[in-house]
């Protein structure tokens, strides 16, 4: 463990990032994530909320694929099953995700996680945000992928939805959907996957500050801060 700004304990990874997670710009901050991971959307708006009070933030940001599924049907699957055989019943379930809630609550979400029908395979989501990232919109995309998942209830593995939310953020639908019925990007974000757990990645969100200090977890608004102001003092 390592002590990073703002008192954080942090883990050094394995071995550095690839090229392709560098950049040259101020302070890199690389964020591995699910768009159905409820503490991925309450890990960013904790995040945002430093990064409004802090306008002036160091960090430059992009978001990495890391699915909870990987072997999730194309299809997805009842979410009711889903949560009761992860956690082993109903009873687990709802155990499990009262946490959720709470924590949910905290960081200024309001989640309708009773809206939630089908837990969907997130490839196509992650091709997404990918794409998103190439055209300059990736943090709006997650933003309205969680949104829509997590708010509206919607099945983020529907390629219409997709394409649907990929409109809203201003890229073109028909180029998307075109795409999605193609193999383009699948092995990019499977390899991505992968490179991100030899890496050290277990779970997440997690979140690795300037290439090399993995920070895992929902980390509060506060706890930002304090790092961007200590960043601040180092540069």
């Amino acid at each position: 463990m390592v002590a990073l700004p703002g008192g954080v304990n942090g883990k050094i990874l394995r071995r550095a990032l690839p090229d392709q997670f560098k950049a040259n710009w101020m302070v890199k901050l690389d964020i591995m994530s699910d768009p159905i991971c409820p503490w991925c959307y309450i890990g960013k708006a904790q995040l945002d909320r430093a990064l409004e009070k802090n306008l002036n933030h160091p960090f430059e940001i992009e978001w990495h694929p890391f699915q909870l599924n990987p072997d999730m049907p194309a299809e997805g699957m009842d979410r009711r099953a889903y949560l009761e055989g992860k956690f082993g019943g109903k009873e687990g379930a709802v155990k499990a995700y009262m946490p959720v809630g709470e924590h949910a609550k905290a960081a200024g979400l309001d989640l309708n996680l009773e809206g939630i029908t089908r837990t969907p395979n997130t490839l196509d989501a992650h091709r997404l945000i990918h794409w998103g990232g190439i055209e300059g919109r990736q943090t709006a995309i997650v933003s309205s992928l969680f949104r829509a998942y997590f708010q509206e209830g919607r099945d983020i593995g529907n390629r219409e939805v997709l394409a649907d939310i990929a409109d809203a953020c201003g890229m073109d639908a028909s180029v998307v959907m075109r795409l999605m019925h193609s193999d383009a990007d699948v092995d990019e974000i499977r390899n991505r996957d992968a490179a991100a757990r030899e890496m050290g990645v277990t779970s997440v969100p997690t979140f690795i500050v300037d290439r090399k200090h993995a920070v895992p977890g929902a980390q509060s608004a506060e706890l930002w801060t304090k790092v961007i102001e200590e960043l601040g003092q180092q540069a």
